[in-house]
């Protein structure tokens, strides 16, 4: 089964509701998060994430306008490896791509009228023209760590560092040299790292020592015993930590205990488009991040399907004569903002 990256992730959304029932909900917050993430492309009428695709179009076809332009309506690229119609190469330097002045993504590509290139000359019009190309929104990546082993073309557990478990969850797309993975799942790997004193099962014992606080990040989660915790801050090789963190129960925990983190994640490997491949330990890794706006209103999605479903979806607000219906106002208004800002709003819509 082919998977599609959610534009926030299962981590994000346990961290906004802080509670022991998210502990035990894993698969029902990737379905409010899958579910949002079709909600926001049906809203926007656009996918925003990039796919490697070849793709094809009838020349001439019903489009309006000029034998030299081409609409690409659903499929707004973000770059062109290869164009040709009726069998024909089109260099880059025959054409371009529109709008130049912000794209991507580029909505439509226009023949350079002072060349010889045209659209059309196949047998029939069927598929005359034929792209291969980076389709979506944007390609905005981060970097934010490396892989910690060598990989083959097969692996779909891929273990990484401190900084990428910190960054990344399920739901997540990375790329690792040309080939992009999609984070379906995280389990613990130890860190090699040891208490360093014993602390007791009290809220405000924050401190945990660490032979090495480099082997850590800021916003990693560890898991000493049974119970997890979530790295604030950390100075020298000390770790400010929060407590009881993901529904886990606070407890006391002895000098020499292991320290592990979720740094094994299982992937699926050559995803939208991409091929798996084979890549070196220290590869860098590359998280793709949605539109700010775009994710805020995942989250906002995903976080009204999980408390609308607890309710029955019959949430209200006050109590007595003073009771109402929960209107989800601010959802409203964040749906308004994010189509204003980022919705497809020209030529066919549909996604």
């Amino acid at each position: 089964m082919t998977t599609t990256p959610f534009y926030a992730t299962r981590e994000e959304i346990k961290a906004e509701l802080d509670v022991k029932e998210t502990a035990r909900s894993n698969a029902r917050i990737d379905r409010a998060l899958a579910d949002a993430t079709d909600a926001v492309h049906g809203l926007c009428h656009r996918v925003f994430y990039p796919t490697l695709a070849t793709r094809s179009w009838n020349w001439p076809n019903s489009q309006s306008g000029t034998s030299w332009r081409l609409w690409l309506d659903k499929s707004e690229i973000i770059s062109v490896t290869t164009l040709s119609s009726g069998g024909t190469t089109i260099v880059a330097a025959d054409y371009f791509l529109e709008p130049n002045q912000y794209g991507p993504p580029y909505s439509h590509i226009e023949i350079d009228l002072s060349s010889n290139a045209s659209f059309g000359g196949g047998s029939t019009h069927q598929r005359d023209i034929t792209i291969t190309g980076l389709f979506g929104y944007r390609n905005d990546e981060t970097l934010v760590g490396t892989a910690a082993e060598a990989l083959d073309a097969s692996e779909t557990g891929i273990d990484v560092d401190a900084a990428t478990s910190a960054a990344v969850g399920v739901g997540s797309l990375l790329r690792i040299d040309s080939e992009r993975v999609i984070v379906t799942a995280r389990s613990n790997l130890d860190t090699g790292q040891t208490l360093g004193s014993s602390i007791t099962n009290v809220n405000n014992v924050v401190t945990i020592g660490v032979q090495s606080g480099t082997a850590f990040a800021a916003g990693e989660t560890i898991l000493i015993d049974s119970e997890r915790m979530l790295i604030e801050d950390i100075a020298g090789n000390n770790l400010t930590v929060k407590r009881a963190w993901d529904g886990s129960t606070i407890a006391a925990h002895t000098a020499g205990a292991i320290i592990y983190a979720p740094r094994t994640l299982t992937v699926e490997r050559g995803a939208l488009g991409t091929t798996a491949a084979t890549h070196l330990t220290a590869a860098s890794v590359y998280r793709w991040d949605a539109p700010g706006p775009v994710r805020q209103l995942c989250m906002a999605e995903a976080l009204t399907d999980l408390l609308q479903g607890r309710s029955g979806y019959a949430r209200t607000a006050g109590s007595g004569e003073s009771e109402r219906e929960a209107s989800g106002r601010g959802l409203k208004d964040l749906r308004e903002r994010v189509y204003t800002s980022h919705g497809r709003k020209a030529r066919s819509r549909a996604v």
